[in-house]
C-alpha cells in the first residue's frame, strides 16, 4: 500500500536525507578512489604473495567494502529510483553484509592487538570472549530484524521513499548493537593507546585505525538517538529514497 502525504513536517527530514546522501556518495567515492590508487601495490604485496587466513580476510573486507559502498549509493541517492521490492532486497543485503564484514574486521583488530601485546595469551582470550559474545548478539538481532521488518512505499511531497517498518522492540535491539559496538571500539582504542604509551612508541597506523572506528560508531549513535527517544511499539525508519 502506497502512503501519500504533503505534510510540511516531513520537509526537514527530506532535506536531511538529501544532505546525508552527499556524504554517502563522498565516502563511497573515497573508498573506490583509494582502491584504484593502491591496486598496483595490492597486486604486488598481497595477490602475488603466499596466501594465509589474514590474506583472505583482508581481501574479503576490502572488496565487500567496495560493494557495500556501491550499494549504499543505490540505497541513499534520491535521484536513483528503486521499487519497494528492490529496496527491500538491498536493505537485507546491506544488513547482512554488515554482519559478515564486521567480524572479519574485528578478527584483524584482535590479531593486531595480539601482536602489539607480544602474543599475550591472556589478552587474546579476553578479546576473543568479548568478540564472540558481541558477534552472537549481532547475528541474533539481525535475524530478528529481518523477520520483524517490512517495506512500504511512501510519496512525501513528491519524493518517492521506500520505508522500512520495524515491529516491536527491533529498533531498541538494533541500537544496543551499536552501543556494544562503540564500547568495543573504545576498548580496543584504549588497549592500543595503552601499549603505545607503555613502550614509548607512537604506533600511528594502529591508533588511527581504531580511532576511525570509534568516530564512526559514535556518529551512528548520534543518528540513532532521536529514534530511540521517540520509539513506540512500532516505528518506521526510512532507509531508501529516490528521485523527486
Amino acid at each position: 500500500m502506497t502512503v501519500v502525504s504533503d505534510d510540511p513536517s516531513w520537509w526537514v527530514w527530506i532535506a536531511s536525507w538529501h544532505i546525508s546522501s552527499y556524504f554517502v556518495v563522498a565516502a563511497s567515492v573515497g573508498v573506490t578512489y583509494d582502491w584504484a590508487l593502491t591496486f598496483a601495490q595490492e597486486v604486488e604485496l598481497v595477490w602475488r604473495q603466499r596466501w594465509s587466513l589474514m590474506t583472505v580476510m583482508y581481501l574479503s573486507v576490502r572488496y565487500l567494502g567496495i560493494l557495500f559502498a556501491v550499494l549504499n549509493i543505490l540505497v541513499n541517492v534520491p535521484t536513483i529510483f528503486l521499487t519497494d521490492a528492490v529496496s527491500w532486497i538491498l536493505y537485507i543485503t546491506v544488513n547482512w553484509m554488515y554482519v559478515v564484514v564486521l567480524p572479519m574486521l574485528r578478527i584483524i583488530m584482535i590479531t593486531r592487538l595480539y601482536a602489539m601485546y607480544q602474543r599475550s595469551r591472556k589478552m587474546l582470550i579476553f578479546l576473543v570472549v568479548i568478540f564472540l559474545a558481541d558477534t552472537t548478539f549481532n547475528v541474533v538481532v539481525s535475524g530478528m530484524s529481518t523477520k520483524n521488518t517490512s517495506g512500504e512505499e511512501y510519496i512525501l511531497s513528491g519524493n518517492y521513499v521506500c520505508a522500512t517498518t520495524y515491529a516491536g522492540n527491533t529498533i531498541l535491539l538494533d541500537s544496543i548493537t551499536w552501543i556494544f559496538g562503540t564500547a568495543w571500539e573504545v576498548l580496543v582504542l584504549f588497549l592500543a593507546a595503552w601499549i603505545a604509551v607503555k613502550h614509548f612508541l607512537l604506533i600511528k597506523s594502529h591508533v588511527f585505525y581504531f580511532l576511525s572506528f570509534v568516530a564512526v560508531s559514535c556518529l551512528n549513535l548520534m543518528i540513532l538517538s532521536p529514534a530511540i527517544s521517540v520509539m513506540s511499539s512500532e516505528s518506521i525508519i526510512f532507509m531508501v529514497y529516490s528521485r523527486f
